[in-house]
């Protein structure tokens, strides 16, 4: 049961990460919120994980440890997050929680393709009906201008870099602990992000209110924090089963959207997220059986 609720708990706060930003890009540019949110996140991540220092392995990187990070953090963080939180400016926040559900399915394309195996019919099937899932959910809120092929594209495009970041993570072999990794990826990828956001980010269009200050805590201390401790220790009980708890993703963020957001839930929303969720079950059927199983 303790798990179980873990797992739930999870779901949740990974799900309202899309509510979240949009409620900081209504009182500040894109990446300057994304590159605000990377720094306090890092820090605190950072912070937490070297107060522990359970052993040897919490130390500072390595030289060649510093490469492996950068080429993560720009991968999982700048372009990924970058791009997902730009393009909560022109799509719904429950498009975003949808899209996100797919990851699994990308890396598993990605990886094979990698690997230069060819993808299994039942692979390929997954990702079609997935797609074609994501695609009925919008095709209303495109009508009502909600959400816009550039905020797909955007999230098309962050979804990718994700799934190679993920690959990548997958064929390393990390010698220090998941919270430090992801506490120096998610600050290197704040330096990265940061040339941009200077030049492009309208720094005079920042309003510092509750929706900001509200949105910058949730994504770094919920999120990516909490979020992530939840998550490493699913991971460490079963990394199978763990991956059940994304099931719960959409789900949940199209009740944050329709909650918090007024985004509405329709007939379309329905189908399309189950499309989706028969795509994800398809993909990772044969991991599933085992998981439950076992």
């Amino acid at each position: 049961m303790k798990n179980f609720l873990i797992g739930v708990l999870f779901a949740m706060l990974w799900a309202s990460a899309s509510v979240a930003t949009k409620f900081g890009i209504l009182s500040a540019p894109p990446l300057v919120l994304a590159n605000i949110r990377f720094f306090f996140a890092g820090i605190l991540l950072l912070g937490y994980g070297y107060s522990l220092k359970k052993d040897a392995s919490y130390r500072l990187p390595t030289r060649t440890e510093f490469k492996q990070l950068t080429i993560f953090a720009a991968l999982n963080t700048t372009i990924y997050l970058g791009l997902y939180v730009y393009s909560m400016k022109f799509a719904s926040a429950g498009i975003g929680s949808l899209a996100t559900s797919t990851n699994p399915l990308l890396i598993v394309l990605f990886s094979s393709w990698l690997m230069g195996r060819r993808p299994a019919k039942e692979e390929i099937l997954s990702i079609v009906i997935s797609m074609v899932g994501i695609g009925i959910a919008t095709y209303p809120l495109l009508k009502d201008s909600s959400t816009s092929l550039l905020g797909l594209l955007l999230l098309a495009l962050s979804m990718i870099s994700v799934s190679f970041a993920s690959v990548y993570y997958a064929r390393v072999r990390w010698e220090l602990p998941n919270i430090l990794i992801n506490g120096w990826q998610v600050a290197i990828g704040g330096v990265l992000l940061l040339p941009l956001t200077l030049i492009f980010g309208d720094f005079s269009s920042i309003i510092v209110d509750k929706h900001l200050i509200f949105s910058i805590l949730w994504l770094s201390i919920a999120v990516s924090v909490l979020g992530l401790i939840c998550w490493f220790y699913l991971l460490k009980i079963d990394t199978v089963k763990a991956s059940l708890y994304l099931f719960l993703c959409p789900l949940f963020g199209f009740i944050y959207a329709w909650w918090l957001m007024n985004e509405p839930i329709t007939t379309y929303t329905i189908f399309g997220t189950l499309l989706v969720l028969m795509g994800l079950y398809l993909g990772q059927r044969k991991r599933f059986t085992k998981a439950v199983s076992s």
